[in-house]
This record gives C-alpha cells, structure tokens and sequence, in this order.
C-alpha cells in the first residue's frame, strides 16, 4: 500500500532495463544472432551505469 506512491530509484530503474534488454537479446538471439549480441552489448552498458551507483 505504501509503496504505491514510492518513486522508483535510477537503480531500480536500471535494473529493469538490463532485464528488458536481457529478454529482448535472447529472443533474437534464436533469429538474429548479430541483433542479439547488439542487444546483449546494450545490457552490459546498462550494468556497467548499475555497478557505477553501487
């Protein structure tokens, strides 16, 4: 109930995005293997903004 008005932290944030680009890499990974490893290129940017707020 509380955490309905809670805004999200940026890291939180992140972490939702990795995840998203971690789902969307292995989708095309099984089509596009050039595609996939675009995408799997984008998440470890986004991990590496993750492992920078710790």
């Amino acid at each position: 109930m509380f955490k309905l008005f809670k805004r999200k932290s940026e890291k939180e944030i992140l972490q939702k995005k990795y995840k998203k680009l971690m789902a969307e890499a292995h989708q095309l990974s099984q089509t596009n293997r050039k595609l996939g490893d675009i995408k799997i290129y984008e998440a470890e940017l986004v991990m590496m903004q993750i492992e920078i707020l710790d």
